[in-house]
C-alpha cells in the first residue's frame, strides 16, 4: 500500500473514524498512555491521526504528534484548541518514513495503529528510534498477524484488500524486530480478544559500559 492509497484511505475514514475504529482501539490507547503518563519528558506520537489521544496525556509530559493525513490532523488540531491542551506543542503534516524531526530527542516514541499501514514499516520503525533518546522508549501498539488457528486463515483472506480497508491484516511482528538500536523489553496482548498487541522496546545507550 503506497502513501497516496494511505492517504485516500484516511481521507474516507476522517469523518468517521473517532466512532468507529478509534472506538475499538481505545483500550489499547489508553494502556500504553498509562504507561507513558509514568514517565517523564518529551513524547512524539507518530500517527496521531484525528487525536483521540491527546486529552489522555498527563500535563507534565510535552507531547508532538505527527501524521501524513491532513484531513485526520485537522481533527486532532481542533480537539487540541477546544480542549486547551497547552502540553501539546505541535502537531504537524510529515512522512513517518523521513520525519524532519532532530536525532536523540524524545524520551518517549509511540505509534498505535500505524505500522500495519504505513508502506515501508522498517522505515518507519528505524525513524522512531533515531528520534528516541538512548535509554529512551518506543512503543507500538497493533495487530500482528497470528501464525496458526482460524483467525490466521481469515487474516489472509482479507489480506488482499488492504488499500480498501486501511490496513494490512496479515501484517508480521518479525517486519519490526530488525532495528538493531531497540531491545524488547516488554509484549502483552490487549482486548477485545487479545486482538492487538502492546510491545515496548528501548533504545540502546551508546555510552552504556561494556560486560
Amino acid at each position: 500500500m503506497d502513501i497516496n492509497a494511505v492517504k485516500s484511505s484516511y481521507k474516507a475514514w476522517a469523518p468517521i473514524y473517532d466512532k468507529t475504529f478509534g472506538a475499538i482501539t481505545m483500550v489499547g490507547r489508553k494502556r500504553a498512555i498509562q504507561h507513558i503518563n509514568a514517565r517523564q519528558g518529551k513524547v512524539l506520537e507518530v500517527g496521531v491521526g484525528t487525536g483521540l489521544s491527546l486529552k489522555h496525556y498527563q500535563p507534565h509530559l510535552q507531547i508532538t504528534g505527527i501524521d501524513v493525513s491532513t484531513h485526520m490532523l485537522a481533527k486532532a488540531r481542533k480537539k487540541v484548541s477546544k480542549r486547551g491542551l497547552t502540553h501539546v506543542e505541535g502537531i504537524m503534516e510529515m512522512d513517518a518514513r523521513a520525519m524532519t524531526l532532530p536525532d536523540n530527542h524524545f524520551d518517549t516514541v509511540v505509534a498505535m495503529y500505524l505500522v500495519s499501514v504505513v508502506p515501508d514499516p522498517e522505515m518507519v520503525i528505524a525513524e522512531m528510534a533515531r528520534v528516541c533518546k538512548p535509554g529512551g522508549q518506543v512503543l507500538i501498539v497493533n495487530h500482528f498477524a497470528r501464525e496458526k488457528g482460524a483467525l490466521s486463515v481469515v487474516e489472509k483472506a482479507f489480506a488482499p484488500f488492504a488499500s480498501k480497508i486501511g490496513w494490512h491484516s496479515d501484517f508480521s511482528i518479525h517486519r519490526i524486530l530488525g532495528e538493531d538500536d531497540l531491545d524488547v523489553q516488554d509484549q502483552c496482548k490487549l482486548p477485545p480478544m487479545g486482538m492487538f498487541t502492546l510491545l515496548r522496546m528501548e533504545k540502546q545507550d551508546d555510552n552504556r559500559p561494556l560486560n
